[in-house]
């Protein structure tokens, strides 16, 4: 049955308001990042820069250590995504494979945690890791992170283990291999664009949290990015420039990183749809 051409224009122009949506946001601020502060004051300004200029990225980076938070992102998004990738991988499997009590309460989990807002959490959050040694510590901010990640991790995990065959792991449970075997090397290769996919969404969420931060970390050499780029808005002025190019800078590894692992992503699953 062919498309009719009203419906296929529909859609491209859905489409295209979608993609514009998205898109003015960001370049409204690459806009304001290049745009002197007398132009910022002017009171109309257009989308592209009358005298386009670097000075606000000087600014950023010489007023706030952005290499260091950047560096502390990263080591706190980095481990969070493959320790939620790592516990995330057996826990999916056993809410797949088995449809047990363990596995309902399993899920039960995963469906509570995304009922609740976690602004109600960050109070006894912010007690525990008191208690327990882990305030303003980066190894603390990234167990709570994974702990986060986890439930959404193991939705998505679980969704590509039920599409793996069964009869996979019980032929090679019949040359010999134990469960662990079979999910380590049947399983887990199977896997490769789930794991991609929900170590993605962990780094990404990592990288760019801001309240879990600001409770637990305290110390400004061990702040993150989405910490120092606050520090641009004052409590009676915005800093516009400074804040957009720091907000520019912030977002380049992320998306390095999804560049990347979107990549990594596409050739696995063009491998399986070949290997299938």
């Amino acid at each position: 049955m062919k498309t009719r051409p009203a419906a296929v224009a529909a859609q491209y122009a859905l489409l295209a308001l979608f993609l514009v949506f998205i898109a003015a946001p960001i370049v409204w601020l690459v806009s304001i990042a290049f745009k002197p502060p007398q132009e910022l004051i002017a009171l109309e300004t257009g989308w592209i820069p009358a005298m386009p200029t670097l000075e606000n990225f000087t600014v950023a980076l010489q007023e706030q250590p952005l290499l260091r938070s950047a560096i502390n992102s990263a080591l706190v998004a980095g481990s969070s995504s493959i320790l939620t990738v790592l516990l995330a991988t057996p826990a999916a499997y056993l809410i797949s494979r088995y449809r047990g009590g363990v596995s309902r309460i399993l899920i039960g989990w995963v469906l509570l945690s995304q009922m609740f807002p976690f602004i109600i959490i960050l109070v006894p959050l912010f007690l525990i890791a008191i208690r327990i040694g882990f305030y303003d510590s980066l190894v603390g901010l990234a167990l709570v992170y994974t702990v986060w990640s986890l439930p959404f991790a193991m939705w998505i995990l679980r969704n590509f283990v039920d599409g793996i065959p069964r009869e996979l792991e019980e032929q090679a449970m019949t040359d010999g291999a134990g469960r662990f075997a079979s999910l380590r090397h049947i399983v887990a290769p199977l896997l490769v664009p789930g794991l991609v996919t929900a170590a993605m969404f962990s780094f990404i969420g990592a990288w760019n949290e801001f309240f879990f931060a600001l409770v637990l970390i305290k110390s400004e050499e061990l702040s993150p990015l989405s910490l120092l780029i606050v520090r641009f808005i004052g409590q009676d002025s915005v800093r516009l420039g400074p804040l957009a190019a720091a907000s520019i800078l912030a977002t380049i590894p992320s998306l390095l990183f999804f560049a990347a692992i979107q990549k990594r992503l596409t050739s696995s699953l063009i491998s399986g749809a070949v290997k299938g």
